[in-house]
């Protein structure tokens, strides 16, 4: 079930993780610790968020007044910065599951933990990962 899937570190480049999520249509990438070990998930939504200024957020109307030449600009704003920066400051628990696991068990920690993927680890180690797409297609056969 679980697929070879890209990850990144803490320490990574932000806009290379960024770029590599937009390029593969990815909804977010496994993060691990200096050890290789799975440490949290970047969510795209994650990075959507750094990249909107907060008192956009506060009031989405003032998102019709902002140019384009603005727009265009904010993707600078994760030069120089890490991974690890764009990550929640309350770290939640790690969307994670074991090589045994079944697609119900999968299913339960990606629905419970409201994340699109699963990181699926065998010792610590990590596998690959589960995607929401990838169950719903292993889940819903033709």
């Amino acid at each position: 079930m679980a697929e070879a899937y890209p990850v990144t570190s803490l320490d990574a480049d932000a806009l290379e993780a960024a770029r590599l999520m937009g390029e593969h249509r990815m909804p977010g990438l496994v993060v691990t610790d200096t050890d290789g070990r799975p440490h949290s998930v970047l969510g795209a939504s994650q990075v959507v968020r750094f990249l909107v200024p907060s008192y956009v957020q506060d009031d989405p109307a003032l998102a019709g007044v902002i140019d384009e030449q603005f727009a265009d600009k904010v993707a600078t704003k994760l030069s120089g910065h890490t991974v690890r920066e764009l990550l929640p400051k309350d770290r939640p628990e790690l969307a994670v599951a074991e090589a045994d696991d079944t697609i119900i068990e999968v299913a339960a920690v990606m629905a419970r933990m409201r994340c699109p993927l699963v990181a699926v680890v065998d010792k610590g180690e990590i596998l690959g990962v589960v995607t929401a797409s990838r169950l719903l297609e292993l889940a819903l056969p033709r």
